[in-house]
This record gives C-alpha cells, structure tokens and sequence, in this order.
C-alpha cells in the first residue's frame, strides 16, 4: 500500500492569459504513482483524483464537454455555480455531481472565498473535448492539440 497525505502534495497554480479561467490542483493521483502518459493501465491508473481550488471571481476553465471521460465532483468547502447544458447550478459545501461523456460543464467560483473539490475523472484512452463556446476541439491522443481546422491555443476564443 503506499500512502501519502495531501498537505505533502505540492499545489500547481496556473491562471489563463487574461485571468478568466485559474485554478489550483493537489493531483493526488500522481502523488500515488498515477503515470498519465502511459497506456499500462496498471501503471496508468482507471481513474484520477485531484484537490482543486478556484479562486474568487475565476472559472475552473473553459465550458466543454469530454467524448469518453466521466468527472464526479464533490465540493469541499467554498459556494460557485456550474455551467451545464440545462442552465447553471448552485453548488456549495457537501454537494456532489457527475458529467458523463457528452455533457457540457464548467464550474464558476462567483463567491468571495475559494471553492474547493474533489474532482475523481476516469481519463480514458483516445479522449477528446469539445469547446461549445468557441468551437474547437482538443485531441489528447497522441500529445495535447486544439483545433479547428488547424491548431489553436487553449484559450483561443474563451477570454
């Protein structure tokens, strides 16, 4: 059994160009040995589990939706609203919910402290994301693109 603790896990913060979309993230998977670029599933894991946080006034990212991959979310503390394809959602403290493939989500932090989750997804081979709102697409295998009808940058019509 390995174990480890979460406060040992360094935090990666990242913010989008123009300060839209920013998170923090403990990737708990990793810490256990997760390998996300091999395709041994021993070594690659059957599911992925990260500590995020938003900040104040940010989106976790861009609104999209995965062809393969299943996301459950349990909030850890803080309040935001999640951006689905019936409308938004209030989610706070104790509330959890899941996106199969194919459904669009983006959870928005429109509170005055950080939301912070859970975030358990399945990251299967061959995944790929749909942008609604800029309509790109990201390919995952092999290597990380965005395109349309040639390659874009990640935030390319989101901010």
């Amino acid at each position: 059994m390995k174990k480890i603790n979460i406060r040992d896990i360094a935090e990666e913060t990242w913010t989008s160009p123009k300060g839209r979309f920013a998170n923090s993230s403990r990737n708990i998977s990793i810490a256990l040995g997760r390998e996300p670029e091999s395709t041994d599933l021993q070594k690659r894991h059957p599911f992925d589990v990260e500590l995020c946080r938003v900040p104040p006034g940010r989106a976790h990212c861009p609104y999209h939706s995965h062809s393969a991959q299943w996301e459950y979310y349990q909030v850890v503390s803080g309040s935001g609203r999640v951006r689905h394809a019936g409308g938004t959602t209030a989610i706070g403290e104790g509330d959890a919910f899941l996106f199969p493939p194919g459904a669009p989500h983006q959870l928005v932090n429109d509170s005055a402290a950080d939301l912070v989750l859970i975030v358990v997804a399945d990251n299967p081979l061959g995944e790929s994301c749909h942008y609604p709102d800029s309509g790109k697409w990201q390919v995952t295998s092999p290597g990380r693109s965005l395109i349309r009808s040639a390659p874009l940058d990640y935030f390319e019509g989101e901010e």
